[in-house]
């Protein structure tokens, strides 16, 4: 119990920073040495928010072979 309070409380306290936070299973497109960057929470700067949905997304884990 203790550790999904700290989790929640992390995620607020990254929120108010430079960093936004995407939560939702999500990849990087396959890169040419045939690997990947998958998760379930993304900090990501705020100054690239607005692109972060065309290089990481649900679609990207679909063509990587990813299940669910």
């Amino acid at each position: 119990m203790k550790q999904i309070i700290y989790i929640t409380i992390f995620l607020f306290l990254a929120n108010c920073s430079t960093h936004s936070v995407k939560l939702g299973k999500r990849c990087t497109k396959i890169a040419e040495d045939n690997t990947y960057e998958k998760s379930l929470i993304w900090l990501i700067d705020k100054k690239s928010i607005e692109t972060f949905d065309q290089k990481i997304n649900k679609k990207n884990c679909e063509i990587n072979g990813e299940n669910g």
